[in-house]
């Protein structure tokens, strides 16, 4: 099979789809790899190394999509892209397409097969999407505690406080991955920190591993009694595939303090507050009643090598089981595969983005 690596053009997005380790394996293992020149560039990953791999070189972003079987990606396409698939091609990558109507009806229109990260699945968990939970769960503490400060528009609270100072309060939106990330990141600097969590046998666990953070029923109730004294909000809540829900209102943002900082961890479902924007890494913030918005779509591409290494790490072996195998062999050998596929032959496959996006719904039959 013929593999096809782009360079990311999305905005300030350094990582890349696959390692020079991994052009190597799939190689030996009789496939040929198309590479665009300066797609690991930014990740630390030279085109030399991708040489000596050898893949093939190519000089415009176009050719990896037109010579390519299987595209892979870390950010779903962007409108100039949107002219390189057909039914003959299976992209493999980030989609996110509750969130993105224009992009579900132009991979719809191509007949291409579209395979998203954040929906494949492995032991009831989402292997190849908790990386980045991790790095954006960890990221939002070092943003948040960043635009807290008085220069950035910010309060003026160090999240950690000092000895005779008490530290800033955090409050996380989500147990999940990313949800404990944060709580972790920000419990070590010191801050007052708690999680909002539904499940009640998680917020067992939390309370057990993570004795320095507490643990409160998710309710509307609880939130707005909790937010007119909260520093960093940090919205970590999921549901896999589909719209992220709309827990904190505009009302309820109007009662935190000016210059609190909301770092919005699931923008790229669409968001977990009303006044939830994406934004990007080099215009990363706005204000909305007084709060400091942080919505940028891809937190982790800011830490490209380490995002790129926790990605293809656990990408790779679904990455080969595509390329030796074809659709649906792979998802016979690796069943939660079947999960990831969102877009085939003109249909949706994927029953939450089917709902979100109010589309038919035909699903995968391995």
């Amino acid at each position: 099979m013929i593999i096809g690596v782009p360079r990311e053009i999305k905005n300030e997005e350094h990582r890349v789809g696959l390692l020079p380790d991994g052009v190597a394996r799939l190689i030996a293992r009789g496939h040929q790899v198309v590479v665009e020149r300066n797609a690991g560039r930014d990740a630390g990953f030279p085109d030399a190394d991708y040489a000596a791999a050898g893949a093939h070189l190519v000089e415009t972003h176009a050719e990896p999509f037109l010579r390519a079987e299987l595209i892979v990606k870390v950010k779903e396409p962007v409108p100039e892209e949107y002219g390189f698939f057909d039914k003959s091609k299976t992209l493999f990558t980030y989609l996110h397409l509750a969130a993105n109507r224009e992009l579900t009806d132009a991979l719809l229109k191509s007949g291409a097969t579209a395979i998203a990260y954040e929906t494949v699945t492995a032991h009831q968990k989402l292997p190849l999407l908790e990386p980045m939970s991790e790095i954006a769960g960890r990221m939002s503490v070092i943003v948040g505690g960043h635009f807290l400060a008085r220069p950035h528009g910010g309060s003026g609270v160090l999240l950690g406080g000092v000895p005779g100072v008490l530290p800033g309060r955090v409050v996380v939106l989500g147990g999940g991955t990313s949800g404990i990330n944060a709580a972790r990141m920000a419990a070590g600097l010191g801050a007052d920190v708690t999680i909002l969590e539904v499940d009640l046998e998680r917020m067992r666990f939390l309370d057990i591993t993570m004795n320095t953070t507490h643990t409160l029923y998710s309710t509307e109730a609880h939130l707005a009694e909790l937010l007119p004294a909260v520093d960093l909000l940090i919205g970590a809540v999921l549901v896999p595939g589909a719209r992220a829900p709309k827990l904190v209102s505009r009302a309820m943002l109007r009662s935190m303090k000016p210059g609190s900082v909301f770092v919005d961890i699931a923008i790229d479902q669409g968001g977990c507050a009303e006044t939830s924007r994406p934004t990007t890494h080099d215009h990363p913030v706005f204000v909305e009643e007084g709060v400091v918005h942080y919505c940028v779509t891809n937190m982790p591409g800011a830490y490209a090598r380490t995002a790129t290494q926790a990605l293809t790490n656990v990408t790779y072996p679904y990455i080969e089981a595509l390329a030796d195998l074809g659709l649906a062999a792979a998802c016979a050998k690796k069943p939660g595969l079947a999960a990831g596929v969102n877009v085939l032959d003109g249909r949706l496959a994927y029953a939450a983005v089917a709902e979100a996006l109010g589309l038919p719904f035909t699903p995968y039959a391995s």
